[in-house]
């Protein structure tokens, strides 16, 4: 038995691009996205120019995935109990604050190394609790027949994000250090009205016979909840690895790229490969996943990576590397849709921020430790060694997965919990505007 959604939220089956809540929800989503790629790539190379080393810049790196180890858990705690949609107006603003500290540094002279490590912790903290409302807030616009369709439609406007936002940041870096924070300033500014331009509450009322509000209790039943999902929990581990391989891999290139003498822009356009293949993979996805199974998925993801990922040790040039990447990332897209989809079916409405906190924390909360392994790599054994070495654990890890007994019995995509059915709790969230579609 899949989770219903909340009573008294009418969503239909109609297409999404008649939904107007859903439509603003990508809007912000998609311009966020775009200014978040550009001034990410821009921040290690704002580092280097400024002659910091490839340590420092992982440094920076390791403070803005921090907040995916430590922000997670309490930010689902928040998501659940407040109106989602004032959730990502603060992340929004709090976010534009801190960032617009840089571009204001930058014009008036040189900011320290310290500046880059407070504003990229402040910006990674708001951005999980603006990410875990928006994806909470999906199931409150969307019906569950849907949710595949939405959620790669997500997935493409993400990859777009990437395909574009990183060339855009080279670029604008290549113009003017301030530039792709300025431009990442004007996106924020987009996804707040949109967010304020969404009707009615985004707010999940307590379950019935649940507790008066106790942070430790609330953050034990999201957990708790994950942990009785087997294939879950199995697959969140795997996304946990790779996630930590690739975000080294990025550094690893950047660093790479610029020792070749690669300028801004010539960085951005080498990443558009990845972006590339991340569109065509989401536009690909709900096909996909309609004619594989769950375990073809996950287990030939791992494997597709395991064989593709030596050949950045051996490949040379932006457009050798950009066609590499551009299979690599593909893949995800079909890999995120899937699981992503059948997690929000079967998660109670009232958990989907608890339990979207606790599958955050262990598939992001490693990508601190991706900038600093790929710092430490670099700076000890070089480009080549590094690129053979995370190859090396990537065809370990897709040999564990394998052979785990969860993902070789997954569930299909239309599957109830994998612990037997969970009552659903009446819910009292009130419509959320315009959902007729």
């Amino acid at each position: 038995m899949s989770a219903a959604p909340p009573r008294g939220n009418p969503v239909s089956a109609a297409p999404l691009r008649g939904n107007r809540s859903y439509r603003l929800l990508w809007v912000g989503g998609a311009a966020s996205a775009l200014g978040s790629h550009a001034s990410a790539i821009a921040m290690p190379m704002l580092v280097l120019a400024l002659g910091g080393s490839a340590t420092e810049a992982g440094v920076v790196g390791f403070a803005a995935g921090l907040p995916y180890l430590l922000a997670q858990l309490p930010a689902g705690v928040l998501v659940d109990r407040l109106d989602r949609r004032a959730v990502m107006v603060f992340c929004d603003v709090g976010r534009f604050l801190a960032l617009g500290s840089i571009v204001v540094a930058l014009t008036a002279g040189r900011p320290p190394l310290a500046q880059l490590v407070v504003v990229a912790f402040v910006e990674g903290v708001l951005t999980v609790g603006h990410q875990l409302a928006e994806q909470a807030a999906i199931r409150h616009v969307v019906s569950q027949e849907q949710l595949p369709e939405a959620l790669s439609a997500n997935e493409a406007r993400i990859r777009g994000a990437l395909l574009l936002g990183q060339p855009v940041g080279g670029a604008l870096f290549g113009f003017a250090r301030w530039l792709p924070f300025a431009f990442d300033l004007v996106t924020y500014l987009v996804s707040i009205v949109t967010s304020l331009a969404l009707r009615g509450t985004f707010r999940a009322a307590p379950a019935a016979g649940e507790p008066a509000p106790n942070p430790l209790a609330e953050l034990r039943a999201g957990i708790a909840w994950l942990w009785r999902q087997p294939f879950l929990r199995s697959a969140v581990l795997a996304i946990a690895a790779s996630n930590l391989l690739f975000q080294s891999l990025n550094l690893i290139v950047i660093v790479a790229a610029t020792g070749d003498g690669a300028s801004p822009g010539a960085i951005g356009l080498l990443f558009l490969g990845a972006g590339a293949g991340g569109v065509a993979g989401s536009l690909a996805a709900p096909k996909i996943t309609r004619l594989l199974s769950m375990k073809t998925v996950v287990i030939g993801a791992n494997w597709l990576w395991a064989a593709l990922m030596p050949l950045i040790a051996v490949v040379d040039g932006p457009l050798a590397l950009g066609l590499t990447f551009g299979v690599l990332c593909f893949v995800g897209p079909v890999w995120n849709v899937a699981v992503a989809a059948y997690q929000l079916r079967i998660t109670p409405e009232h958990l989907l921020g608890r339990v979207g906190s606790a599958i955050g924390t262990l598939a992001f909360g490693v990508l601190p430790l991706g900038s600093l392994l790929a710092g430490w790599l670099l700076d000890g054994i070089g480009v080549t060694g590094a690129a053979l070495t995370l190859a090396g654990v990537m065809a370990v890890v897709a040999a564990v997965v394998t052979l785990t007994p969860a993902i070789r019995r997954a569930p299909e995509l239309d599957a109830g919990p994998e612990s037997g059915p969970e009552p659903v709790p009446d819910r009292s969230l009130q419509p959320s505007g315009d959902l007729e579609r």
